[in-house]
């Protein structure tokens, strides 16, 4: 791929909205498709998406099984330069490098996100989650503002496209993830439906369905398993044959530019 590997950045500054979960089930399902996939986990201190390729490399090692994965990391400095440097090592040769970042205002998590070529931010379908992005009337439910986050991405959009016309650097490829926690009320659900359609035009960004909450993502965390690893999991429900095709739909509403031996492998027999 030129110009490096593609950069995807999982990013939010709230907590509790699939954000980890979402990162590592997208890096084994590009794995899967044959591309080389890189990870780095940013949040030091929660390290989930860390301990979760852990858990798949002890569970490989256990089981004597080889299994798709990404290289990982997980980075604890505070140097943007030293996180570069990371970057460009593990990355070296991969096809994507996947970014974890922490569920607060974070100055390395605002390096990464203004250098993401995809930027995925998951939310829940809730006013509560939407405020991180903009700010709506408390009767009309219409758009008021952007948010200071909304804020600095648009900032951030405009730069990478000055610099796009100048480079022939990728353009950012901003992605809200609807990642869904249980019933939401139909009215509730459309004021949320039209807030999103109101504000994706005014700053630009894309709007995919995301993952539901489920008891089987937690479940499997401990070997680090995805629903992707078919025969490794024992007999499946309903529900988790739902899920799984939830991430392929996600995996396909990212549309991420996979690399021509992805694509041979996909179209080989």
């Amino acid at each position: 791929m030129s110009n490096g590997p593609h950069r995807i950045v999982f990013a939010n500054e709230k907590g509790g909205t699939g954000k980890s979960t979402t990162a590592v089930h997208v890096a084994i399902a590009l794995a899967y498709s044959g591309a080389r996939v890189a990870a780095i986990d940013l949040d030091s201190r929660q390290r989930t998406l860390h301990r979760y390729l852990e858990n798949r490399a002890e569970t490989q090692r256990r089981r004597a099984i080889a299994l798709p994965t990404a290289a990982f990391a997980v980075y604890d400095g505070d140097s943007a330069d030293a996180l570069d440097t990371l970057t460009a090592t593990l990355g070296a040769e991969a096809d994507f490098v996947v970014f974890d970042t922490p569920g607060r205002d974070d100055p390395l998590s605002r390096h990464v996100a203004t250098r993401a070529d995809t930027l995925v931010t998951p939310l829940n379908d809730s006013f509560v989650d939407f405020d991180l992005i903009g700010q709506v009337d408390a009767e009309t439910f219409k758009v008021r503002r952007l948010s200071f986050y909304a804020e600095l991405i648009w900032e951030a959009r405009k730069k990478r496209a000055m610099a796009t016309l100048r480079d022939a650097r990728r353009e950012m490829d901003w992605v809200v993830v609807r990642n869904r926690t249980g019933f939401t009320e139909a009215r509730n659900q459309r004021r949320i439906d039209q807030a999103l359609t109101e504000l994706s035009r005014r700053v630009g960004f894309r709007v995919a369905s995301g993952l539901s909450e489920r008891v089987i993502y937690r479940e499997l965390f401990p070997s680090g398993l995805t629903l992707l690893d078919k025969g490794h999991l024992g007999e499946l429900g309903t529900s988790h044959l739902v899920a799984r095709q939830e991430l392929r739909n996600l995996l396909a509403g990212l549309k991420l530019p996979m690399p021509a031996h992805a694509l041979a492998l996909a179209a080989a027999p």
